[in-house]
């Protein structure tokens, strides 16, 4: 018996967890409070990672499809020498933007990022979709226009809040909030804490609320909107603030004024007196804090959504405050910046689309590889994803992945997208290799957690960095060994902290500088060897060396204490030396208005496009049913027992085994629908069989399905729902291409007992 720290790898919390671990096997898995972060916080669904570690679909060998649709095991070599020499040869016949990549990043497994990414740079490609870009890229242009830069992301201070309003999210299922269970209890006790929550289903979340506004599914930007008028009407806005930390909130007032108020809040079919009780009651909080999630984000009007959500803890001056909303630092920086505006910029072929936050809408990939311009997509790599099972439309990708010349799947299970590879590659678990805790969302206090492996590879599986590395040395794009950097990492004096290595590094670069398209690989055969099984992360040294130049004083706040020339390198030696994980910064509230990117240190409220998205609101459809399909579908609810593609096993599950869909009672007597019973769901996408659960708390004319089901387990058919057959891909935002997964329009046929 042997105890390890580690984390849960389910959501972008990565919460702390202490281990024990018996004949490679987990025994007891608890919260652990020596995580700075989450100190001991843990919830269901991490108490069952055995699922995840240990199960009969694991890869264990590189796997090629044969003619017949069947798979056979090869070597490493066999492998990577024929992916190499495909890559090269589409590379050649076609240019680099045959070549897409996807995913590279799942739910706390971001190291292996590092590495990926510099195939789609030798590949000369800039086609880089992941799943951020069918929830996040809306906000993320959104914060480019309003605070300068697409990486300037925004998040909350939750706990110190006295008042929190949720919009399209339930932190209580899909937390995204420190400790959200024991937060949210602790708001439902304190008398002097309000939560109001906006969501068409009375969630857990909602049943701890003080208000529950239980809105129509698809008009949270008339809410908003509305709210937003009320504000400026009654002159609850923040005009100091407003004065000093803005600019162009007199054009954005001028748009709000213009607000049908009634009429919005009609639209929405909520009370207006609640309604006016939020707007007033979240204006006039000392510290007011706004969660919003995937519920506004995948939905109709989701770009606005985003401008709107900010324009409320902007105009109330809830920013860069404690208990408010916040922009923060990271260590390991998870998105860039794009701007369309430049002339440089890389569109798709087929639609001509530009990269957000250099990341491509997936609702686009089946069109950019199922066309006939020459330049279409011929090859995808596919790493740490499941496009086939997460992507709007799976019948329609499917067809697509018939076309690809090459398609290369890097994961630890078969996953529905890996039986349509010519190659399936087995990757070591998250708790086989080294990896980090990456969504780094904390301000004024920010950590990082390298987590250490606790077991060995199952069979030949390899951690990305040895696969990537591997795979790119026989693409002739790196060397093999480095014989003057390998030394001095391995016998460098302590006392100068990498200080030699770094500078034999930069001189190796500018003496070869295609290199430069692998500084991680390079790294990794140099400074990595002489890490040990640490090796992976030695990349986090010249990003550590960056942050501590950036921000030393946070750093020195921290606790790490050196000369400015070294500070760099002890911040990498605590990391390493952190398995529990690490504060690596301590900023105060005033850093905030540093991090803003325009060259004013302002917020530009009234950029020309937000505000025309401000103007055309009232042109817009708020209900999009039809007769033939008169419901609305939430395609992706979060629930005790989904977690993303991770747990495949269905055993893992104590309750909802089939991922029932949700209906109010009303509806399911005018379907004909009964609890417990089967229907057919259909779209103008698809249909599928689903469960049917009658549930009070969800809004008439409203109905959910869970993500996280359809997938296959040893060979069976689909497991729950698979979501993405009734969600077409033509359904999504003009400007961002985001499916609106949360709004689907639907009809129901009872299937007979």
């Amino acid at each position: 018996m042997s105890t390890h720290h580690t984390a849960c790898i389910l959501c972008s919390r990565n919460c702390g967890l202490l281990v024990e671990v018996e004949n490679e096997q987990f025994k007891k898995i608890k919260g652990d409070d020596d995580c700075p972060s989450s100190k001991g916080y843990i919830c269901q669904k991490a108490a069952r990672l055995t699922h995840y570690q240990s199960h009969s679909d694991r890869l264990t060998h590189p796997l090629k499809r044969t003619s017949d649709g069947s798979f056979v095991s090869i070597s490493w070599d066999q492998a990577l020498d024929e992916i190499a020499a495909k890559l090269k040869s589409i590379k050649s016949q076609y240019g680099g933007k045959a070549f897409a990549f996807y995913g590279g990043g799942g739910q706390g497994n971001h190291l292996g990022g590092a590495y990926n990414q510099q195939l789609l740079r030798v590949m000369g490609s800039r086609y880089r979709y992941n799943s951020l870009a069918q929830e996040k890229t809306g906000d993320f242009w959104v914060n480019g226009r309003m605070f300068g830069s697409q990486k300037c992301h925004t998040t909350e201070d939750v706990e110190h809040a006295d008042y929190l309003l949720v919009i399209g999210a339930n932190p209580y299922q899909s937390h995204g909030i420190p400790s959200a269970r024991d937060t949210l209890k602790h708001f439902k006790n304190d008398p002097a804490k309000t939560l109001v929550v906006v969501d068409p289903r009375k969630t857990e979340t909602a049943k701890m609320a003080d208000i529950h506004l239980q809105l129509k599914p698809g008009t949270d930007a008339y809410l908003m909107s509305a709210m937003l008028s009320i504000i400026v009407r009654e002159g609850l806005h923040d005009e100091d603030f407003l004065r000093t930390r803005c600019q162009g909130f007199d054009a954005v007032k001028a748009e709000l004024l213009k607000v049908p108020v009634e009429q919005y809040v009609q639209m929405a079919d909520v009370p207006i007196e609640a309604v006016y009780q939020v707007a007033r009651g979240y204006a006039k909080a000392q510290r007011g804090c706004l969660r919003i999630d995937l519920g506004i984000q995948q939905s109709l009007n989701s770009t606005l959504n985003s401008y709107l959500e900010k324009l409320l803890f902007l105009v109330t001056g809830n920013f860069g405050i404690h208990g408010g909303n916040n922009l923060h630092v990271g260590l390991m920086p998870v998105i860039t910046d794009s701007d369309e505006r430049k002339p440089s910029t890389v569109r798709t072929v087929r639609h001509g689309m530009f990269p957000i936050s250099a990341l491509y809408p997936p609702n686009l990939l089946a069109d950019e590889i199922n066309h006939d311009h020459p330049d279409r997509i011929r090859a995808l790599f596919v790493d740490s994803g499941n496009p086939a099972s997460t992507i709007a439309d799976t019948g329609k990708l499917e067809e697509a992945f018939k076309k690809l010349e090459l398609m290369v799947v890097v994961d630890v299970a078969m996953t529905e997208t890996a039986r349509h590879a010519h190659y399936v590659l087995p990757a070591a678990s998250q708790f086989e290799k080294t990896e980090a805790t990456g969504f780094n969302l904390e301000f004024p206090e920010n950590y990082f957690h390298l987590r250490h492996p606790i077991f060995e590879p199952t069979g030949d599986a390899l951690p990305e960095a040895e696969i990537y590395t591997r795979l790119l040395e026989k693409m002739g794009a790196v060397p093999k060994r480095y014989p003057v950097l390998s030394f001095i990492a391995k016998h460098e004096p302590k006392a100068t902290g990498h200080a030699l290595f770094m500078g034999a590094l930069a001189l190796k670069f500018l003496k070869q500088s295609r290199l430069k398209q692998a500084p991680s690989s390079v790294l990794y055969r140099t400074l990595g060897q002489a890490m040990g099984p640490l090796g992976s992360a030695a990349f986090l040294l010249p990003l550590s060396i960056v942050f501590a130049k950036a921000h030393p004083a946070a750093v020195r706040r921290a606790g790490v204490q050196a000369p400015s020339w070294k500070l760099g390198y002890e911040l990498f030696q605590r990391i390493l030396n952190s398995p529990q994980g690490a504060v690596v910064s301590r900023h105060e509230m005033d850093d905030t208005w540093s991090l803003i990117a325009h060259a004013d240190k302002k917020i530009q409220l009234a950029d020309p496009e937000l505000i025309q998205l401000l103007v055309q609101l009232p042109q817009q459809h708020i209900d999009q049913t039809c007769d033939r399909f008169p419901l609305v579908l939430m395609a992706g609810e979060r629930r005790s027992y989904n977690a993303q593609q991770i747990y495949r096993n269905p055993a893992w599950r104590k309750q909802d085994p089939h991922g029932a869909l949700r209906i109010h009672p009303d509806d399911a007597q005018k379907y004909g629908l009964q609890n417990g019973g089967r229907a057919m769901c259909e779209s103008e996408a698809g249909r599928i069989e689903v469960h049917v659960e009658v549930d009070e708390q969800t809004r008439p004319g409203f109905v959910t399905l869970p993500h996280g089901y359809g997938m296959r387990f040893q060979d069976s058919a689909p497991i729950g729902p698979q979501i993405n057959r009734l969600t077409p891909n033509t359904r999504r935002d003009p400007l961002t291409h985001t499916p609106y997964h949360k709004y689907v329009p639907v009809n129901l046929l009872p299937i007979a007992a």
